[in-house]
C-alpha cells in the first residue's frame, strides 16, 4: 500500500488498545500479538490504523508524510 511507502515490513509502531480488528480482504498491514491481526486496513478512499502513528517516532511520521500525500 503508498501508505506504508519507505516502511521496513517489520517496523515497530505504537500500540495501545487491547481490541483488534481480524485479518480481512481489507487489511493492508498486520501484526502478530498472541494473535495475528489487522494493524490497518484500506476500503475505497478510507484508510485505518489500530496503532497511533502519532505516537510511533520517525516511521509514524512517514506514514503520516505519506497519508497526507495519496
Amino acid at each position: 500500500s503508498p501508505l506504508f511507502e519507505g516502511v521496513n515490513e517489520n517496523a515497530y509502531v505504537y500500540f495501545v488498545h487491547s481490541y483488534y480488528v481480524p485479518v480481512c480482504s481489507d487489511t493492508i498491514a498486520t501484526t502478530n500479538h498472541i494473535l495475528l491481526y489487522s494493524a490497518s486496513l484500506h476500503k475505497e478512499n478510507f484508510y485505518a490504523t489500530q496503532f497511533h502513528p502519532e505516537k510511533s517516532g520517525e516511521i509514524g511520521e512517514l506514514i503520516i508524510k505519506n497519508f497526507i500525500e495519496l
